[in-house]
């Protein structure tokens, strides 16, 4: 991802500058586990330490870094187990999410999310994961919007927030790359078919699916 030092400032500037950091953190800009130059990032961001010192402070309240007196600001690094529990818990809130989104779409709903599949799978054939995994996010932040339930949506962000980048890097081989479109295909047919427990199922196998590459990439397995 690159870093121009321009920033759009709708938002506050330490929420602009961390979402900066947050995409460096799920695009493999910043490794995890690496420990974070404030110098230097005041530089390729083009902001002072005050806005980027707040960033740290939100992005550690995401979970994304972590912040150590003395020892300045690290990468969180999920382990296995870590990653593991995190994936299980999320397939189950997504699925509770499809299923609620299955009752609840509107004709407006289908056609956002199949204009937002296209979009994907232009970026998917172009080979662009960046462009790729943004809208993959908003697909399933679609899905927990149509789900109508506030409680359930931020537990998911809150969540989803400590494996981006590990969902990410699930798609750097071509055949899981290719085997999530499809998944996505089919997520969609079972909505606009309001087949809830069918989309469930689906959106449950999707996570494990990640999940299972993610701990065969963290176990180093081929």
């Amino acid at each position: 991802m690159s870093a121009s030092p321009s920033l759009v400032v709708r938002q506050s500037l330490p929420q602009a500058v961390a979402e900066r950091l947050r995409g460096l953190i799920v695009e493999g800009g910043l490794a995890p586990g690496e420990r974070l130059n404030e110098r230097e990032l005041c530089e390729r961001l083009g902001v002072s330490r005050t806005p980027l010192r707040e960033a740290f402070r939100l992005l550690s309240g995401d979970g994304l870094l972590r912040q150590e007196p003395n020892r300045g600001v690290q990468v969180v690094a999920l382990g296995a187990d870590e990653a593991r529990d995190t994936f299980d818990l999320m397939a189950a809130l997504e699925g509770e999410a499809a299923a609620r989104a299955a009752e609840r779409a509107t004709p407006d709903d289908l056609a956002a999310l199949h204009q937002l599949q296209e979009s994907m799978e232009s970026a998917h054939r172009r080979g662009d994961l960046a462009a790729y995994y943004r809208t993959n996010r908003e697909i399933h932040a679609r899905f927990a919007s149509i789900a109508a339930n506030a409680v359930l949506a931020r537990t998911m962000e809150l969540l989803n927030g400590r494996l981006h980048a590990l969902r990410f890097r699930s798609n750097l081989r071509p055949a899981k790359w290719d085997r999530a479109v499809d998944e996505h295909r089919r997520m969609l047919e079972a909505l606009a078919a309001r087949d809830g427990d069918g989309l469930r199922r689906l959106m449950v196998g999707h996570l494990h699916a990640k999940r299972d590459t993610v701990l065969a990439d963290l176990n180093n397995e081929p």
